[in-house]
């Protein structure tokens, strides 16, 4: 590193540049965020599961390179949050989604605002509702329409 100014993999070894200990958490942006800040977590239906994976993949990744001595055990500490320790250090979170998932449901209690204006522009189509006593009929009809035109 004098020589270079630089090392390959010493991210693995991250935690000796920062002096902490074993098994404590890597530092984040939330190191650096004020105290009043608020996290907005978009399509959080998908993205909190992801949050706990991160951890669990890096880890079995890593575990694997360890028992081979492709790397030092130091390396594991060099990781993603857990999710425990992402609950303990995310600040204030806005969840949206428009499909929120039970942790979203959970963590918000009652605290649920519908979004009423699509973010996307996006119409919602119009829909035709037509008497199910000729729906075969009609049916082929639209067929029979749409393969005039080709």
């Amino acid at each position: 590193m004098n020589e270079l100014g630089y090392c390959s993999g010493i991210e693995n070894y991250s935690r000796y540049l920062s002096g902490r200990n074993e098994g404590e958490p890597p530092p984040t942006l939330f190191d650096y965020m004020p105290s009043d800040a608020i996290l907005i977590i978009d399509e959080s239906h998908v993205t909190v599961p992801q949050i706990g994976g991160m951890y669990r993949g890096d880890r079995s990744r890593k575990e694997t390179l360890v028992e081979y001595g492709f790397r030092l055990p130091s390396a594991l500490d060099n990781r993603p949050l857990r999710f425990e320790e992402f609950e303990r250090l995310a600040p204030q979170t806005i969840y949206v989604s428009a499909t929120p998932g039970p942790y979203e449901l959970e963590k918000s209690g009652s605290e649920i605002i519908d979004q009423v204006v699509r973010p996307t522009g996006l119409l919602d189509p119009l829909i035709e509702i037509r008497p199910v006593s000729i729906q075969v009929d009609d049916l082929l009809s639209e067929a029979r329409q749409r393969a005039d035109k080709k």
